[in-house]
């Protein structure tokens, strides 16, 4: 049986998760994970959506090499044109065009005919094929279409150029059985079927997408598209993860096998859950904290004895490592480089040094220094600001007691290098602290999401916080991290504020470019 093809689409299917925003810097670090991880195809974003994804594509485009790198357009040609120019720097540029096939979508959202959709989708291919060597054409809501149209039209962009065909279950309603007989059936019934590779796309609304994905296999597809910890719209898509370590771990039962470096799984859930803001569940399977953890009696007598008793695959399969004290106060910058660079982080100079900086500073009051505290550090300095004012702490004092009001003094510098300071009372002391961030910040703001999470165990952990926040109407994700909660949460607050500060400047900066 031919290898399965991994389609990798966290940059683009998951990044439309509610209250995702990842800048280009972020992007980009995903991207090079991605490949270390050793998916075989990257949907890097959506070139036409916006400025920044344009940017991002292409500086993703310009920088991986061992993985083919696509982009998302609809069947227009002003799409493709800004795909191409995006994608051109590809080692292997490659197209994702989609148009939905369904009755109810080609009603109530195309407001068109079948004919119209079919020509729609037979010209735009053929027009793609003329800069794009690579040509992915996915017919929308396949799983709720008619078999006969999908036969058609399957059969005649394949003729304008198509090299990919994918039938997405893209509302997550189809069940494995009625999956797997569509992708059958459309083998079956196009003619020129043998000269595109089948790629199958599912999303987890009813629970169902790795199912669904493993059926697709069953019955020919050789490609399977998902995400990392299967975030995406909705309830997201299929769980890559899961995917391969299922065709692993059954090799005994699927005669299909991957490309992707296992051991660098649990690494890469991480960053993507880190810089999403989308924790993984602890019952996660593969990836989750309680994955390889036993806790009734008879389950660890069992492991102990004998771990399969309990246990199907190993935590080193996908990467999973017991933290252990790899770095101490004595360690030096050199031992420091060395780790940074297994770990797979690219650092300028600059930033290794401010990066070392701060690890010596955790060292003065953290113990054990793990892979986990390292990697939330450089995950903090990643994205260079220095061009750009933005707002940054002087200090703060909470005033805190069960018989008084809590309240909180913050000194800010603006983005105009005056130092500002208030204090304001609330029901707790982060809420104080928001309000009184909130009345020094001359931007408009809402919080509609905090998020608190420990790195690691200990009473000496880094606190980890996420929030979202509305700022001057954009919708902007922050994180910050400490060893005193309050101090992580006013690192994050400030976080999603200069964040869009920065996109702010990094927008005027375009527009004076293009003047």
């Amino acid at each position: 049986m031919p290898p399965i093809k991994i389609f990798d689409t966290t940059l683009r299917d998951g990044e439309q998760s509610p209250g995702v925003n990842l800048n280009k810097q972020e992007k980009l670090e995903i991207a090079k994970q991605l490949e270390r991880w050793g998916v075989d195809r990257m949907e890097a974003g959506f070139p036409a959506s916006s400025k920044g994804d344009f940017e991002a594509v292409k500086e993703i485009a310009k920088t991986i090499k061992s993985t083919s790198v696509t982009g998302l357009a609809r069947t227009v040609k002003s799409d493709i044109d800004t795909a191409w120019e995006a994608l051109k720097y590809a080692e292997e540029p490659r197209l994702h065009l989609f148009l939905a096939t369904s009755p109810i979508h080609m009603t109530y959202k195309l407001k068109q005919t079948p004919e119209q959709v079919m020509d729609n989708a037979v010209s735009m291919v053929s027009y793609a094929r003329e800069k794009f060597p690579q040509v992915e054409w996915s017919a929308e809501d396949a799983s709720r279409s008619d078999l006969t149209f999908l036969t058609q039209i399957i059969e005649k962009v394949i003729d304008a150029g198509a090299t990919v065909i994918n039938l997405p279950d893209t509302v997550g309603y189809t069940t494995p059985a009625e999956y797997g007989e569509m992708f059958r059936y459309i083998r079956e019934n196009v003619s020129n079927i043998d000269q595109v590779e089948l790629s199958c796309h599912c999303h987890n609304d009813l629970g169902l997408a790795v199912a669904n994905s493993i059926a697709a296999v069953e019955n020919g597809v050789t490609q399977v598209e998902g995400t990392i910890n299967g975030i995406g719209e909705r309830a997201g898509n299929a769980s890559l993860e899961e995917v391969a370590v299922a065709l692993r771990v059954r090799s005994d039962y699927y005669e299909y096998s991957t490309g992707l470096k296992l051991d660098e799984t649990k690494r890469t859930s991480d960053l993507i859950a880190k810089l999403t803001g989308m924790y993984v569940q602890a019952n996660k399977a593969i990836v989750g904290r309680n994955a390889f953890q036993h806790e009734a009696g008879i389950h660890q007598d069992g492991v102990l004895k004998n771990k399969e008793t309990y246990e199907i695959m190993t935590p080193e399969m996908v990467g999973v490592k017991v933290n252990t004290l790899f770095l101490g106060k004595h360690s030096g910058r050199h031992a420091f480089k060395d780790r940074v660079t297994e770990l797979g982080i690219e650092l300028s100079e600059e930033k290794l040094k401010e990066a070392f900086e701060m690890f010596k500073q955790l060292t003065d009051r953290k113990k054990e220094v793990t892979d986990d505290d390292l990697y939330t550090i450089l995950m903090e300095i990643q994205t260079d600001t220095a061009a750009v004012n933005k707002y940054n702490l002087e200090m703060f004092q909470v005033q805190y007691g069960t018989a008084n009001i809590p309240t909180a003094t913050v000194s800010l510098t603006t983005p105009d290098g005056k130092t500002v300071q208030t204090a304001q009372t609330g029901q707790g002391s982060v809420e104080a602290l928001y309000k009184t961030l909130d009345a020094l910040i001359e931007e408009d703001l809402q919080l509609t999401d905090y998020q608190l999470n420990s790195v690691g165990r200990g009473k000496d952990a880094l606190a980890e916080s996420h929030v979202q926040l509305i700022v001057g109407g954009e919708t902007m994700n922050g994180r910050g991290t400490a060893q005193d909660v309050l101090q992580a949460s006013v690192n994050a607050f400030l976080n999603a504020v200069n964040r869009y500060m920065i996109q702010q400047y990094t927008s005027k900066e375009e527009q004076a470019v293009n003047k």
